[in-house]
């Protein structure tokens, strides 16, 4: 059963906190227990592969940041208080972790930037700031006081000398206290300064917002990689001109249509979007290589394929339809892969009769490359 917070949050969440303003839900996970300890999530911090980070309030420098991987005598040399360890997308490496995002599946799950947890010892913090995405704020474990601010954005003074964006100055609106269970959201912009009382962890669920500058770029990019060099302003209807150096009307014209006639075609854009939506932070290893489908059905017939923590998967029903797999799209060919698609989506695996029956070459084929590119995987129940 879907543990969606749909049932906890208003019922005008959408219409009135969506990217508006935040909302604290108390007891939004009652009986909260965390799905990682602090020592494991230290222990992740000392992997090559994990992106983590450590900050000192009061370290060598006002603010000191460090850049993981650690080591045990990094954690053995810290002072008592005034630290924060944060380690990113700890849902891609802890499949408990992952789990959570069942509570989430009210809202898109492309928009899914990953589930960071942090740390803090008595007093750790991060100093006041601003993020540029929506987030949600889950205590873990111990007590988190949370002041929240107004909107703030990048003409907002920032601390000099320090790698970290800490507002200079912080005007506290709302104070909470959060406990283990309680959540808070926030929408993008919103300024907020959480320190711990005590020792204390706590899980952001963070939901990804592109920039219209990244956006522009990306999608240009994606046009670009697929065009022919042959492909050049042409000015055929072109007539004498008064002064050599003079830009025209028509010259302009042209260029728009140009431009036009890539932003206008609504199939390259669901094609970019959707595979940039699904690019993960962290390729997946690739699995030994199953080339036939009689394979994977004669030793794994009785087996659920599941999606991996840290695939991304979308699909958007057009003409033609597409999915999407890290990055990657493919049209449907056939109906029967947009079905495997949906059901994905929407439950993270497929069991043994939904998948072994699969009839279509081209649906069976695509299962078998999700499979050895690590995005699905073999489990077995």
């Amino acid at each position: 059963m879907s543990k969606a917070l749909k049932t906890l949050i208003p019922d005008n969440f959408f219409s009135e906190y969506w990217q508006k303003k935040p909302l604290l839900i108390r007891q939004a996970i009652a009986d909260f227990s965390p799905p990682i300890s602090a020592d494991e999530l230290a222990g992740l911090s000392l992997e090559e592969d994990v992106e983590s980070r450590l900050i000192l309030e009061h370290g060598e420098t006002p603010w000191e940041l460090r850049h993981g991987p650690f080591t045990e005598e990094t954690f053995s040399s810290l002072p008592e208080s005034h630290w924060t360890l944060l380690v990113q997308a700890v849902d891609h490496w802890v499949p408990e972790v992952h789990e959570l995002l069942e509570y989430f599946r009210f809202l898109p799950s492309w928009r899914l930037e990953d589930i960071m947890i942090s740390y803090a010892t008595d007093g750790g913090n991060v100093g006041p700031h601003y993020d540029q995405f929506d987030v949600f704020l889950i205590q873990a474990e111990g007590k988190r006081r949370w002041q929240i601010g107004p909107v703030y954005n990048d003409q907002t003074p920032m601390v000099k000398n320090t790698p970290l964006h800490i507002l200079s100055e912080f005007d506290a609106l709302e104070d909470y206290v959060l406990e283990p269970g309680d959540m808070l959201y926030l929408p993008p912009g919103v300024g907020h300064h959480g320190v711990a009382q005590g020792e204390c962890m706590t899980i952001s669920v963070g939901f990804r917002a592109p920039s219209h500058r990244d956006i522009l770029m990306q999608f240009t990019d994606f046009v670009a990689d697929q065009l022919s060099e042959s492909l050049r302003y042409s000015d055929a209807d072109q007539q004498p001109v008064s002064n050599p150096g003079k830009i025209d009307e028509q010259a302009i014209d042209r260029i728009q249509k140009v431009l036009r006639q890539y932003t206008e075609d609504r199939n390259l854009i669901t094609r970019w979007f959707g595979s940039a939506m699904t690019q993960t932070k962290h390729p997946q290893s690739e699995e030994e290589t199953i080339e036939q489908w009689s394979e994977l059905t004669s030793e794994f017939g009785t087996c659920n394929l599941r999606m991996n923590e840290g695939s991304r998967l979308a699909f958007y029903e057009g003409s033609p339809s597409v999915v999407f797999a890290d990055g990657e799209c493919h049209d449907c060919t056939d109906e029967q892969r947009l079905l495997l698609a949906k059901k994905l989506c929407s439950h993270q695996h497929l069991q043994p009769e939904e998948w072994c029956g699969c009839k279509p070459e081209g649906s069976q084929q695509w299962l078998l490359e999700l499979l050895n590119r690590g995005i699905l995987y073999i489990e077995n129940v």
